[in-house]
């Protein structure tokens, strides 16, 4: 079986599902834009070949690497690579060398925040209206009909970025002073956001299934520089694993991560916001492997090779916890005494790229616990300020 694994470099941890491939005994042929030298061993190691180039948008380029591969080592059958950056690339990819998979038309369908609503609206899912915005009187129009604040953001995009709150007709006009093309408007909802996170099978059932929690939105930690905390359930409420079902099934997703956004309301209900065709950010993946004593990178190289997993189970048994710092605020506690003061409930310390400094911090603590009361007590450790 060969597998074409676009930056498995980046982010970090994603080296395991290569090394899981390869304990499969998958052939996988790498494309990446870091110089083979300056890849981990562990991933040169589990690598028949590997393709540099300095701009992985380069799809010429990469129709090439992959044209390379084809001669060298037959037929590819799968091409991945689990970041939301490079979705559309691998979709250009699987058309022009005929790999199963999402291919671009999908990907318009059901990548773009507009295109998402219409899925929610069609599946009867409850979701925040929106509009794909023209110009200022529209959305002015739109807010008089749903109500201020609305959240103007990109059509296509991750992480907060470029995405901004309107609270009235004069910040409209102060936001349409340049252009905003390629951009929906979609009604405020005020929740707290949870996920719902998994893998499904090629005949659409789900492998298995959890959630997140969300101390802010990404666009509040984005724009206000909160600091944030992410952390695990150890149970579904009901009422989030019957919508996030309902909307995999609407998806029509197969053989794959999803990564599911919900608000949660002050009345328990939840509201969709959006899906994402991948594994959740950050470093979600190994949290779920430490919340419920497993490993999902293998589970998930188990899929695509084939195994049947309808035996398997995901028992979390902690919360993990992703609490992060920023450069440039001021903490009651040094890192030595926060690491004294957390003791075994520390599981990694890492400074984070920066592509993920604006979202997620300039640090993250990852913390395992058996209960909220404990986990809260480390948040205040390692965020409260001095």
């Amino acid at each position: 079986m060969n597998v074409v694994f676009i930056s498995p470099q980046f982010p970090p941890q994603f080296f395991h599902f290569v090394s899981a491939l390869r304990e499969r005994g998958v052939n996988v042929l790498g494309i990446g834009d870091a110089p083979y030298d300056a890849l981990r061993r562990e991933l040169r190691d589990s690598m028949s070949e590997y393709f540099f180039t300095p701009n992985l948008n380069d799809v010429d380029a990469l129709q090439r690497a992959v044209g390379y591969f084809t001669w060298r080592h037959g037929r590819i059958h799968r091409i991945d690579s689990l970041n939301e950056t490079w979705l559309e690339v691998e979709s250009h990819l699987r058309e022009a060398f005929n790999v199963p998979g999402l291919q671009p038309a999908d990907i318009a369908r059901l990548r773009s925040k507009h295109g998402m609503h219409d899925v929610f609206k069609r599946a009867g899912l409850p979701h925040p209206d929106a509009i794909l915005v023209r110009d200022a009187a529209q959305v002015k129009a739109f807010g008089r009909q749903v109500g201020y604040p609305l959240v103007l953001k990109p059509d296509v995009g991750v992480g907060a970025a470029r995405t901004f709150k309107v609270s009235s007709d004069a910040e409209v006009d102060e936001a349409f002073t340049t252009p905003l093309p390629g951009y929906v408007a979609q009604a405020f909802v005020r929740g707290t956001i949870v996920t719902y996170d998994g893998l499904v099978d090629g005949q659409g059932r789900i492998v298995f299934s959890t959630s997140h929690e969300y101390s802010d939105g990404i666009m509040e930690s984005v724009l206000e520089k909160k600091d944030l905390c992410i952390w695990s359930h150890k149970q579904l409420p009901p009422a989030l694993d019957a919508m996030g079902r309902q909307m995999v099934e609407a998806l029509g997703l197969r053989e794959r991560w999803f990564h599911l956004e919900f608000f949660r309301l002050a009345d328990g209900s939840f509201v969709a916001l959006e899906a994402n065709l991948r594994p959740p950010g950050a470093f979600v993946t190994d949290m779920m492997n430490y919340a419920g004593d497993t490993d999902v990178y293998r589970l998930w190289a188990r899929l695509i090779t084939g195994d049947d997993l309808s035996g398997f189970q995901y028992v979390p048994k902690y919360h993990v916890c992703h609490i992060a710092r920023r450069t440039g605020h001021t903490y009651r506690y040094g890192h030595s005494e926060v690491v004294a003061r957390l003791g075994e409930n520390l599981l990694q310390h890492r400074e984070l790229p920066a592509v993920f400094t604006s979202a997620l911090g300039d640090e993250m603590y990852l913390t395992r616990h058996p209960d909220l009361e404990t986990m809260r007590e480390a948040m205040r450790i390692v965020q409260t300020r001095s």
